[in-house]
Order: structure tokens, then sequence, then C-alpha cells
């Protein structure tokens, strides 16, 4: 049903039930997997750090690679909910996993800023939010 898969990652507590999540899902629907990384030009802390990003990526990579999976990675710059939509777009994704902190989806006010709403009103095809 979802040949290729991007897992949208970054360093937060919910990050570890989404990537066994996604391991299932890509086993369960044989698909192709794209992990990607976003680096916030405009951020302060872990997700401004290259060095940290291409270390989670990494450690991401062989986490699927222990579950025999074989995943492409990406890193790119800019501002996440656009990065991660645009990445979708190019690698024909037909499903986008990602965590969610919990942070914005049910308070109107920071619904608009939030990651992970702006890439369910974004995406071009269906997000699976974790929290």
């Amino acid at each position: 049903m979802f040949k290729t898969i991007l897992f949208s990652i970054e360093l937060n507590r919910e990050a570890r039930k989404a990537i066994e999540l996604t391991a299932n899902m890509v086993k369960i629907h044989n698909s192709k997997l794209t992990i990607l990384s976003v680096v916030e030009n405009e951020a302060q802390g872990v997700m401004a750090s290259e060095e940290k990003v291409a270390k989670l990526l990494q450690e991401a990579k062989s986490f699927f690679v222990q579950q025999g999976i074989n995943a492409d990675t990406i890193e790119r710059s800019g501002i996440p909910a656009f990065t991660i939509c645009d990445v979708a777009d190019e690698i024909n994704a037909e499903l986008i996993i990602m965590g969610c902190r919990g942070l914005g989806l049910i308070d109107e006010e920071s619904a608009a800023d939030s990651v992970t709403n702006r890439v369910i009103n974004l995406a071009s095809c269906p997000v699976l939010v974790v929290s």
C-alpha cells in the first residue's frame, strides 16, 4: 500500500516510538524508506547543529539496518514543515511518519506554529503522527 515512506526524525523522546512504528510499517508494506532530518537555520539547540543531525541520521539508519531495513538518508537545511513536504514530493512518498511532542495540536494559538500541524495541512500524502 505504501511503496515509499518518509520518516522525519528529530531528537526528542517521541522519536523512539516513531522509529519503532516506522520499522513495523516498512516491514508490513515492504516499503522503500527514506529518513529525513532538517537542520533548522534560524533555530538554537540540537536541531541547529549539522554534526548532531548527521549523527542522529546515522544512528537511525543503524537502527533500521539492525531491523533488516535498508534506508536512504537525507539531511536538509530549512524550515522543517516546508522541507519535509518538499522532500516527500521529491521522493514521491506515499506516507510521512513523524513524531509529535504533543504541543500545538490542541491549543489553537499554538496550532498554526506546530511543525506537525503544518505538515498535516501541506503534505500531498497521508501523515502518520506518533505521540
